[in-house]
């Protein structure tokens, strides 16, 4: 597939998650990922979290989610971007999946310690942590394929 289409699916895995399998044709995976996304997001409460978050009230946006559902979060919405892009044809490079991974991995730490995290008494709370976490992992998975890739070809030249 071309670039457009895996940037086009991609965009729209980030605006939802399943819109990218719907591009794809993949409709029930699509129609799974919507109502999954859906259940996530009314059980813990996000939308809830967003609006304070953008006006500056942490705390307020802190009190109004559920923990334990907001948690799901970040691996059903990574998955939902790295499986759209891998069937758009995202996955032709080696470990592809590592910043996806990664991404889910650590925005998920951060949802944990969204409450408590702060730097210099600014918390940035459930919405911004877990983003700002998600970038970090995005970038720790981009390292450590690079360093994966590297190795491998080492070792492939010593063989």
């Amino acid at each position: 597939m071309s670039r457009n289409k895996k940037a086009e699916v991609l965009f729209w895995s980030i605006a939802l998650p399943g819109f990218g399998q719907f591009l794809n044709g993949q409709l029930f995976k699509g129609t799974v990922l919507v109502i999954l996304e859906f259940i996530v997001n009314v059980k813990s409460r996000l939308n809830f979290a967003i609006l304070p978050s953008f006006h500056g009230d942490i705390q307020a946006a802190i009190s109004a989610v559920d923990f334990q559902w907001l948690m799901f979060y970040p691996c059903i919405y990574l998955f939902a971007i790295w499986d759209a892009y891998r069937d758009a044809g995202g996955n032709k490079e080696p470990y592809a999946f590592l910043p996806f991974v990664f991404s889910a991995y650590v925005g998920t730490i951060g949802v944990v310690y969204s409450p408590s995290f702060h730097i210099k008494g600014i918390y940035f709370g459930v919405i911004w942590l877990p983003i700002i976490f998600l970038v970090l992992g995005y970038l720790i998975g981009k390292v450590i394929r690079h360093l994966l890739l590297n190795w491998l070809k080492r070792d492939e030249q010593t063989n």
